[in-house]
């Protein structure tokens, strides 16, 4: 497997690129009213024509290894190439981890694209994350789109038996807190808990510019609560962990990382340094490069630099971007950008270490 301890340079030379988001595409089957994407701030979106394979693959090839390659939309599986797209960057860039996020209503189409996936990339971990927002109706109800739970618990029973299989696959849950489902939460991880072959079950709060604002107006110590059941699941083992190696590490960080967020929320002010645009990056599907997923300050487009991402990380626009976002104190609540805050600040380790030990594998 790739190990993710290739990185460790990084802790000290944060001047590349190590984790990408790429949005593949806008298309999307579901119509959650919480996903922020879809009411981007980008207005040329939806116009500009998506990248394809061929320029996909100019971009892989200017950037060097990966730690974290996170792919999101819309609903991915809706790409048709996303395999081809995943090959690219697995040949390319040996991404110790490529995340796979679902909304899990093509349940035939998910297992054949995901299994031809972790085949062809199995030095890579593939983890395959279904987005589960309620219990029954519910569910259906949150994201405006009838069938959708059954359809997502589908996905789940033609995919579990991967877990047996490849070594490399992951699966897990992933939960949207929003205000017209932090009630619920206990019997949603108590129902996550159950499924045999889940291997991580995340709640991640909402965040974004809203077309319906309503959704972000939540309790946070209804938060707490929820975040600090899965943390006490994770200390006693009555919940599964990352299988690949580090797996405790990133558990531990988890844990430490949502404990962050609910003092970001509380304090309103940042806790601790961003490194968006620096070892964090985001790439639209139609090209843009963007230091993070909430800021609408572009580096640039890759069209324009002749599809190298790292030009254009160095551009003038970039450079004014990321001393912004220094500048700015922003303060968002995006896990995927506290994972590499907290597993890329030396002063954070003697907490990280703290709940490492305090970690009990099942």
């Amino acid at each position: 497997m790739y190990s993710p301890f290739r990185h460790v340079r990084d802790i000290f030379w944060k001047r590349r690129p190590i984790h990408l988001t790429f949005f593949v595409t806008r298309r999307c089957n579901s119509r959650c009213p919480f996903c922020f994407y879809l009411k981007s701030n980008d207005a040329t979106s939806g116009v500009q024509p998506e990248l394809t394979l061929s320029e996909i693959e100019k971009i892989s090839s200017s950037l060097g290894s990966l730690l974290w390659l996170a792919f999101s939309g819309g609903e991915i599986f809706l790409r048709d190439d996303l395999v081809e797209i995943a090959r690219t960057f697995y040949r390319n860039n040996k991404p110790a981890i490529m995340l796979f996020p679902t909304n899990g209503l093509l349940p035939e189409v998910i297992r054949e694209r995901i299994e031809e996936i972790v085949r062809s990339c199995p030095r890579s971990v593939v983890a395959l994350k279904l987005s589960l927002d309620g219990l029954g109706e519910a569910h259906d109800a949150l994201r405006r789109t009838p069938g959708s739970f059954t359809k997502t618990m589908q996905t789940y029973e033609a995919v579990r038996g991967m877990i047996d299989r490849y070594p490399n696959f992951e699966l897990g849950i992933n939960t949207v807190f929003c205000s017209e489902n932090q009630d619920a939460m206990d019997e949603i991880i108590d129902y996550v808990g159950g499924l045999k072959y889940i291997k991580t079950h995340t709640i991640s709060l909402v965040r974004g510019n809203l077309s319906d604002k309503h959704y972000a107006v939540v309790d946070i110590n209804k938060y707490h609560d929820a975040v600090q059941r899965l943390e006490k699941n994770l200390r006693e083992g009555r919940s599964a962990m990352y299988r690949f190696r580090g797996g405790r590490i990133k558990a531990a960080q988890d844990i430490l990382q949502r404990r962050l967020i609910h003092r970001t929320m509380k304090d309103n002010t940042r806790i601790v340094p961003c490194y968006a645009g620096r070892l964090n990056l985001v790439l639209s599907e139609a090209g843009e490069v963007f230091p993070c997923e909430l800021r609408a300050d572009s580096f640039g487009n890759v069209r324009d630099h002749g599809y190298d991402i790292l030009k254009v990380c160095g551009s003038e626009r970039a450079r004014d971007a990321n001393d912004a976002i220094m500048n700015s104190r922003c303060h968002c609540t995006h896990e995927c950008y506290f994972m590499t805050n907290i597993l890329f600040n030396p002063r954070l380790y003697p907490s990280l270490m703290k709940e490492y030990l305090l970690l009990r594998p099942k």
